[in-house]
């Protein structure tokens, strides 16, 4: 009901949907950030949602986003940046999305994750890249690390700005990513993933636009609306 969840993630995780909360409209109803939305509808549908993974809000490292490249060391409570890492049992980490990339990351073998918000300023500055770098930092190996892709704005639902465009071109990234002014996100992070040395098969994406009625989209509710999280803990 609250959670997506993939097989390529042996750890406690899941993508928010938009169902299962106590918030009214436009933020119905399981909005779990934002500004607009009354603060104890927000408390409560994080005690929810987070209640199904075994998660206590106390125990979550969460961000005030800021579409950098900038990836922080997990401690419970907020922090600004875009990504966060840990090798830590018992700490979650969650990154908010309304039509950016929520990506998780899980090295399994050596016990470090990470989490990264991918809007086009942050892919177009590699913050998977950073974050793959930080969590080898931290003790996991490159070879081992599974990377899932959750739900975000799909190219055919995101035109952008030519000069957006020619930004990606001149940072390296190949001509499949865009269509004309159609930005595909989700092709650009699996791409810096590969870049980065990401093994193909230890790529998972759930393929999902957040255009579809199960998610909140900034973009198709004209700026009024909720947010989710994806979220995993060791």
């Amino acid at each position: 009901m609250y959670w997506i969840k993939t097989p390529h993630i042996n750890t406690i995780h899941g993508f928010s949907t938009r169902h299962g909360g106590v918030s009214p409209e436009p933020f119905l109803s399981l909005n779990l950030g934002g500004t607009e939305d009354l603060s104890e509808n927000i408390a409560e549908n994080r005690k929810r949602a987070l209640g199904a993974l075994n998660i206590d809000m106390s125990q979550v490292s969460y961000l005030n986003q800021i579409h950098s490249n900038s990836v922080c060391q997990a401690q419970a409570g907020k922090q600004t940046g875009d990504a966060l890492v840990t090798n830590q049992k018992n700490i979650a980490i969650a990154v908010g999305a309304a039509d950016c990339y929520p990506i998780l990351f899980h090295d399994e073998k050596n016990g470090v994750i990470g989490a990264a918000h991918c809007g086009w300023k942050g892919t177009l500055a590699r913050i998977v890249k950073n974050t793959l770098y930080e969590m080898v930092k931290l003790g996991a190996d490159i070879n081992h690390i599974k990377v899932a892709i959750g739900q975000g704005i799909c190219a055919k639902n995101y035109e952008v700005s030519l000069e957006v465009i020619q930004q990606f071109r001149e940072a390296g990234f190949p001509e499949n990513c865009w269509n004309g002014r159609q930005m595909d996100l989700l092709k650009a992070n699996e791409f810096v993933s590969l870049e980065s040395g990401v093994l193909s098969e230890h790529i998972w994406s759930m393929n999902r636009c957040t255009t579809e009625p199960d998610f909140f989209s900034y973009r198709r509710d004209n700026g009024k609306t909720g947010r989710m999280w994806a979220v995993i803990m060791l």
